[in-house]
């Protein structure tokens, strides 16, 4: 008889114990319940991980080695389920988020998934626009065109897919995920899920300004697709 979990949710987290309540309480709210929730720690020095441990059915992994890459690859390498759905420490899901990815998955077809990511918290209305026209105007696009863009904070992908193609690279500090979709489409179909909502903080934004935010990711984008390497440094917004 097989026990795995359809899904195993991977959070990876650096000291966050501020934040990780937000995705935790929404997972504990899932309309779709055949789930595991692994924390993938990476060395963190305030109370992530007794937060963390605070949850039922919470497992926490912890991971030494610093880099989103890393962290995440932790974490997946602890999951049991069928497939992966990676959502960051600050951001909430909506209830139907596993849901939409569980139905999503009956396709064959699609290997990798992802939806809408909006502001956890309130903001000016270009930003809002701004997450609109990021996390979906640009990413519908990207996959329609046949190079998806998919961001790592709200990811879902079966886990034999993700492990043929050797999980996000290590040797990357960003665009990591951007980079692991791109290595998927070989693999079948990445979807857009409308119904696969969650939502983000802003802090970075608010830390950077929007005009540092954008031009840093757009100049990471000509560098990724001109120099096949990404910018090595991501200052840490805790």
């Amino acid at each position: 008889m097989d026990n795995k979990p359809e899904i195993s949710v991977v959070i990876p987290a650096l000291n966050e114990e501020k934040y990780i309540t937000h995705v935790l309480d929404g997972l504990q709210n899932q309309t779709f319940k055949d789930f595991e929730v692994i924390v993938s720690d990476n060395g963190s020095t305030d109370g992530t991980v007794k937060v963390a441990n605070s949850y039922p059915n919470v497992k926490v992994v912890v991971e030494k080695r610093r880099g989103i890459s890393i962290n995440r690859n932790t974490g997946a390498r602890s999951a049991i389920g069928k497939n992966l759905v990676f959502l960051d420490a600050d951001t909430k899901p909506s209830e139907r988020l596993l849901e939409s990815y569980y139905n999503a998955f009956k396709d064959e077809s699609i290997i990798a998934a992802t939806g809408p990511i909006y502001p956890l918290e309130k903001t000016k209305m270009r930003v809002d626009l701004g997450f609109k026209l990021v996390s979906v105007l640009f990413v519908r696009l990207s996959i329609l065109l046949g190079r998806p863009s998919v961001v790592g904070l709200n990811f879902a992908v079966r886990k034999d897919a993700f492990q043929e193609v050797g999980g996000f690279n290590e040797s990357f500090a960003t665009y990591e995920d951007w980079d692991l979709s791109l290595r998927l489409r070989k693999k079948g179909r990445i979807s857009y899920v409308n119904n696969a909502l969650v939502y983000t903080s802003v802090r970075r934004i608010k830390n950077w300004g929007m005009h540092g935010f954008f031009f840093f990711h757009v100049g990471n984008i000509l560098r990724y697709h001109f120099l096949k390497k990404p910018k090595e440094e991501y200052e840490l917004i805790r």
